[in-house]
């Protein structure tokens, strides 16, 4: 394994006790390299919210362990002591819904969480403004939100997900709104964006417009891992 990236060993959460304990994760495995793209699918209930949050640092595992970016994170209990910074600067959330602040205008939407970090307001806006630049929406750089196409919304979440440089980037569903064009343009995005900036990306779909983009998919089922190898997304 990469330095960076991420890499998931036997990961396994229980909620409830006794008789009424439902196992929603059970023996979780999982790579992601530097500048990769990977699909992560399954049906409802399979485990595939949970594990994101497990990720995530939003609930914890039950056991197994989680390395992120090259760090310890979790390994039968939560290594890092500030859970809140871990999600601020070391990783990325694309979400189904942009859920842009709607009174900033888009470069401080991109902006705040540099800002949020300690990064001085020109330092963390010309990060932005270089984002943007790279995902072709910099002319919409003073529009506010609800000014943007869906599209263009998903762009400047996904911008706001770089913003911070965390090796890795979660994203849920980041195509279910979008027609099969524009989520296909999103899905190259996160690929070009995975590859010049360095990060992992997982995403979680049930789009079948994208899944055939993936090379390397993971299938959850009944709290478990199976790797599935495809042609991936010709860019």
């Amino acid at each position: 394994m990469a330095e960076l990236g991420i890499r998931i060993e036997g990961l396994r959460k229980r909620y409830g006790e006794g008789d009424t304990a439902v196992d929603a994760l059970k023996d979780v495995n999982m790579t992601v390299a530097p500048g990769e793209v990977i699909g992560l699918i399954g049906p409802s209930g399979s485990g595939k919210s949970t594990l994101l949050k497990c990720l995530g640092a939003v609930i914890e595992p039950s056991g197994g362990k989680m390395v992120l970016g090259g760090d310890t994170i979790y390994d039968h209990g939560w290594k890092i002591p500030d859970l809140r910074a871990l999600r601020r600067d070391s990783i990325g959330f694309v979400f189904q819904a942009p859920y842009l602040i709607p009174f900033l205008d888009v470069t401080d939407n991109v902006a705040l969480l540099p800002m949020l970090a300690g990064r001085p307001n020109t330092e963390a806006r010309a990060r932005a403004r270089e984002l943007l630049k790279a995902l072709d929406v910099d002319h919409r750089a003073s529009a506010q939100p609800s000014e943007l196409s869906g599209g263009e919304q998903q762009r400047v979440s996904i911008a706001r997900a770089l913003a911070n440089r965390p090796p890795v980037i979660l994203a849920d569903e980041p195509t279910a709104p979008l027609d099969s064009e524009r989520a296909l343009a999103v899905v190259r995005i996160l690929n070009e964006m995975a590859v010049q900036y360095h990060t992992a990306i997982i995403v979680v779909t049930h789009d079948e417009k994208i899944i055939p983009t993936f090379k390397r998919l993971y299938h959850i089922r009944d709290g478990r891992t199976h790797e599935q190898r495809g042609e991936g997304l010709s860019l």
